[in-house]
């Protein structure tokens, strides 16, 4: 039952970003081609979505779902790690046209060829997961 407001906080983000036109391949390549403003707005509320969750999460000691703390580490400085994986992921977004949660969210609208994106970004996932000792961190 505890599991119950994720999932249906799952269908709620499924909703925004599916009526934001976020999951649209037009949106993103709107974007990519800076013909529109529309999916900078989105991921501008998001980071500031984000940046107040984190805060209630520090300032209220929030536990997760198993009912333990809720740590954030601080980060570590240098940036060689943040150009990489940013180049990597947007280099891997502006090819497919989709980032990591629109993904499920096309499958679960029936669009069953964004699969093979799926089995892509979990290849990839298992990539890092075998070379994440050799990466900079």
């Amino acid at each position: 039952m505890k599991a119950l407001k994720y999932i249906i906080t799952g269908f709620v983000f499924g909703i925004v970003l599916t009526k934001s036109e976020a999951v649209s391949w037009y949106r993103i390549y709107e974007m990519f081609q800076f013909q529109s403003f529309h999916m900078y707005g989105i991921i501008g509320v998001a980071v500031a979505t984000g940046l107040i969750g984190v805060q209630w999460i520090k300032r209220k000691n929030a536990k997760d779902i198993k009912g333990e703390p809720i740590v954030i580490q601080d980060k570590e400085k240098g940036s060689a790690r943040y150009w990489i994986g940013g180049v990597l992921f947007g280099l891997g977004w502006a090819l497919v046209g989709s980032c990591p949660g629109p993904i499920f969210i096309l499958i679960g609208a029936g669009f069953f060829p964004v699969i093979v994106i799926l089995i892509g970004a979990l290849s990839g996932t298992f990539l890092y997961g075998i070379m994440k000792d050799k990466l900079p961190h």
